[in-house]
């Protein structure tokens, strides 16, 4: 069916498909012809109601958070194509910054950090130094969903990271995280992951704590007067 779309409904499907997990183009296309039936067409979509597009979703829509059900929405309608598209990526190569921390972000759309880590629809991956901040991978979690464990799917996706940024992550998750020397960090609200990140440039900047400055292999400097001589050049062998 997706071949009889012109490109710019073909591009409104693809990018909602992407803000929902677990959806692939084709069952989108499978719930709009439950919400406004075949053929689709701009008209259609633009004239989809929230309470038709959820009862369309029926239970697959219960696990997804409602911020990316109506993100997937607007993106259906043309309302946010620009904003859900894949951020470009900066310029970077293994062993540039370093002493930097590599930093998930759990995300839906665009750069915003408004993901729950069980249901984003992927993860941004920033390399985050004092003096600069890349955006390095974009890495979607499709696939999660037929692991026989989502968390460690999910965790073992973002294993190179040292932190992990997130709207929301239950019990049983952050353990699976923190297994993989990861640093979990909620926020209670969705943010600007590129904000997030400059927050992060000043407390690398700064004293940062003892679990970030471990992570960045500072542990020496910041336990410095507390340490002997002795027990210092240990640290720093």
């Amino acid at each position: 069916m997706s071949d009889t779309l012109d490109r710019n409904l073909a591009l409104r499907i693809g990018l909602a498909a992407r803000a929902l997990p677990g959806f692939a183009p084709a069952d989108l296309i499978a719930l709009l012809d439950a919400a406004v039936g075949l053929p689709l067409s701009e008209e259609k979509l633009d004239g989809l109601s929230m309470k038709a597009f959820r009862k369309a979703g029926g239970e697959r829509f219960i696990a997804i958070p409602g911020v990316a059900q109506k993100d997937a929405l607007a993106m259906l309608k043309g309302e946010a194509a620009a904003d859900a598209a894949l951020p470009d990526l900066d310029p970077f190569a293994e062993g540039d910054m370093p002493g930097s921390l590599r930093i998930a972000c759990a995300s839906n759309g665009g750069e915003r950090l408004d993901g729950h880590f069980g249901s984003c629809g992927r993860f941004l991956i920033y390399q985050v130094s004092a003096e600069d901040c890349r955006l390095v991978d974009v890495r979607a979690t499709a696939g999660s969903e037929e692991a026989e464990d989502k968390n460690v799917w999910r965790a073992d996706l973002i294993a190179d990271c040292q932190v992990l940024h997130v709207v929301s992550i239950g019990g049983p998750a952050v353990a699976k995280v923190v297994r993989r020397n990861i640093h979990p960090v909620k926020h209670p609200r969705a943010l600007d992951a590129r904000a997030v990140m400059a927050d992060m440039q000043r407390v690398i900047a700064g004293s940062p704590p003892p679990w970030l400055a471990r992570a960045m292999g500072r542990e020496a400097e910041t336990l410095k007067p507390f340490l002997s001589d002795a027990e210092l050049a240990d640290a720093e062998q």
